[in-house]
This record gives structure tokens, C-alpha cells and sequence, in this order.
């Protein structure tokens, strides 16, 4: 159980710290969009990080691989939505926001969760 939260929480640090960094390389400035940004994590990042532990544990890697898709993909929509409706940054649309940083994020997880 420890171990999971300890997981849980460098999972939530590091993809706060990635996304907060590539939202301020693609113009992100405003202390107020960066507060949602990391929020939004908060109510998803735990969701994408603990479900598909709970599947490989319970059941196999198999089902671990389909709940991780289908949670990042809803990580995507929700984060979108949330920053349609709160983000002041409107140079690019809010759910190209949230796939870039959600995929951004996603491959360095799987680059820092391999080495």
C-alpha cells in the first residue's frame, strides 16, 4: 500500500512539473492558468496512475494496457474541458492544450518509468 502511494505522489510531481514546464514553452504565462493546470491534475493524474496498478495487480498487464488508454484519453477530454472553461490563454485551443501536454507528459513517464 505504501509503496502505491509514494508511486501515486511522484507520478502527480513529476507530471505537474512537465506539464506546468511545456504549458509555459507554448506560451502559458498567466499564475492563474497555471494554478489550473496543476488542479487539473490533481483530479485526474491519481485516477491514470492508481486504476491501471490496480489492474495489473488484480488481473494482468493486458487489462492494465486497455484501462491506461482509456484513462489517458479521459484525462484528455476532462483536462480539455476544465481549460475550455477556466484558461485566460486562448492562443491555441484548449483541447490541443491538453493533448499536448497530456502526451508530452505520457512519453516522459514511459521514458523516466523505463530507465
Amino acid at each position: 500500500m505504501f509503496f502505491l502511494i509514494k508511486y501515486m505522489i511522484i507520478c502527480l510531481f513529476m507530471t505537474i512539473l512537465i506539464e506546468t514546464f511545456i504549458a509555459f514553452i507554448i506560451g502559458i504565462r498567466n499564475k492563474k492558468d497555471f494554478i489550473n493546470i496543476i488542479l487539473v491534475n490533481f483530479m485526474t493524474n491519481p485516477l491514470v496512475v492508481s486504476i491501471p496498478v490496480y489492474f495489473n495487480i488484480v488481473y494482468n498487464a493486458n487489462y492494465r494496457n486497455i484501462s491506461y488508454i482509456i484513462l489517458e484519453v479521459f484525462a484528455f477530454v476532462t483536462e480539455g474541458f476544465v481549460y475550455k472553461r477556466t484558461l485566460n490563454f486562448k492562443k491555441i485551443n484548449p483541447y490541443l492544450v491538453s493533448f499536448i501536454l497530456n502526451i508530452v507528459s505520457l512519453v516522459c513517464g514511459e521514458i523516466i518509468g523505463r530507465i
